[in-house]
C-alpha cells in the first residue's frame, strides 16, 4: 500500500502565486488571469497553473471534522422571511441533540462562495461545543450554493448586497428567537463573512459578540454605533484586508468599542479554512480556541 502524501501547505507555494489566488478568490482577477499570471511565475518549474488552481482549490471532504449524520447534533434547513431582503432566507441550523436548558445562538457567515460543505461543516463543530448555529446561505435567491465553486463566485458577483445585507440582518432577528435559545447572539464570519460581522456590529445592538476573520472594516464613522464586543482576527500575509486596519482600529479605541486583535504570523488569509493549503493549523487552533473561550464568556449565563 502506498502511502498518503503530504498535505500541502502555504509554504509548498511561491508566494507570488499565493498572491494571485487571493485576487481569483476574490474577484480582483478572472480564471484566465489566474492561469496566465501563475504560469508564468511557475515556468521552469514543471508545475502547471491548471495544476496550481486545483491543489490550492477546496477539498471538502479532507477537511470535515463532524458528520452531518453525527447522532451528537442534529440539523435542519429553515427558511424564513426578509422583508427588506430578498424576501425569503434559507440557513442550515445545527444543534446539540440533547440539550440541557437553553443555550445562546451563533450565526456563522460564509466566504464569498455561499453555504458550501466547509461552513455547514463550522456549523456543526459550534453544536458540539453547545451552541446553536444558524448558517445562512447568501445565494439562496439565486438558487442556493450550486456545488462548485467558481460557479459560486460567479452568482456571487450578481447579488445586491444592500438586499444581501437586510438578509444578513434579517437572520439576526430570526436567530434569537429559535427555539431553544436563551436569547443571547454571536456571530462569526470568514474573509466576506467577516465583513458581514464587522457591518452587523453596526446594524444589529442585540449582538453581544462578534468575531470577524480577516473580513472588511466596517466605515470608521460608524464605529460608534458598536455596542457588542468583537474578537478581529487578522492573517499576516493580507495586505488587502489589512490595509483598513489603523483607521478601524483608531475609530473602535474612540467609540469605546470592546474589542481583541490578533494577527497570526505566517498565516495567508483564509488560514482557518482546513480545507486548502492555505490552512494553519496552529494558528486557526487558537484562533478558534480564542473565538469559543469569546462566546462561552459573553452569552452564556
Amino acid at each position: 500500500m502506498s502511502a498518503t502524501p503530504p498535505r500541502k501547505t502555504a509554504s509548498d507555494f511561491d508566494p507570488e502565486v499565493l498572491r494571485l489566488f487571493d485576487q481569483y478568490v476574490h474577484g480582483l482577477i478572472d480564471r484566465r488571469g489566474f492561469l496566465d499570471r501563475a504560469a508564468r511565475v511557475a515556468a521552469g518549474s514543471g508545475i502547471g497553473a491548471s495544476a496550481l488552481l486545483a491543489a490550492l482549490s477546496p477539498d471538502f471532504a479532507l477537511a470535515q471534522k463532524v458528520a452531518p449524520s453525527d447522532a451528537r447534533i442534529k440539523t435542519e434547513f429553515v427558511e424564513y422571511p426578509s422583508a427588506a431582503g430578498y424576501g425569503k432566507v434559507r440557513a442550515y441550523l445545527a444543534r446539540p441533540a440533547q440539550a440541557a436548558g437553553a443555550l445562546p445562538v451563533v450565526l456563522v457567515v460564509h466566504e464569498n462562495r455561499g453555504l458550501n460543505p466547509h461552513i455547514e461543516d463550522i456549523a456543526r463543530r459550534l453544536a458540539l461545543d453547545n451552541f446553536i448555529a444558524l448558517a445562512p446561505d447568501a445565494l439562496f435567491p439565486l438558487g442556493g450554493y450550486p456545488g462548485d465553486e467558481d460557479k459560486a463566485r460567479e452568482l456571487f458577483a450578481k447579488l445586491d448586497q444592500a438586499r444581501t445585507r437586510e438578509d444578513f440582518i434579517a437572520s439576526a432577528g430570526y436567530a434569537r428567537g429559535i427555539a431553544g435559545s436563551n436569547g443571547k447572539l454571536g456571530a462569526v464570519g470568514f474573509c466576506y463573512g467577516g465583513g458581514v460581522v464587522n457591518m452587523l456590529a453596526t446594524r444589529v445592538s442585540e449582538l453581544v459578540a462578534g468575531v470577524p476573520f480577516y473580513g472588511n472594516a466596517a466605515p470608521a464613522d460608524l464605529a460608534a454605533k458598536i455596542k457588542c464586543e468583537l474578537l478581529l482576527i487578522f492573517a499576516d500575509n493580507d495586505e488587502r484586508i489589512n490595509a483598513a486596519w489603523p483607521a478601524y482600529e483608531t475609530a473602535l479605541k474612540t467609540a469605546g468599542v470592546r474589542f481583541e486583535a490578533y494577527k497570526f504570523p505566517g498565516t495567508q488569509h483564509g488560514f482557518n479554512n482546513d480545507t486548502t493549503p492555505r490552512f494553519d493549523e496552529n494558528a486557526a487552533k487558537q484562533a478558534w480556541g480564542r473565538t469559543i473561550g469569546l462566546f462561552n464568556r459573553t452569552l452564556r449565563g
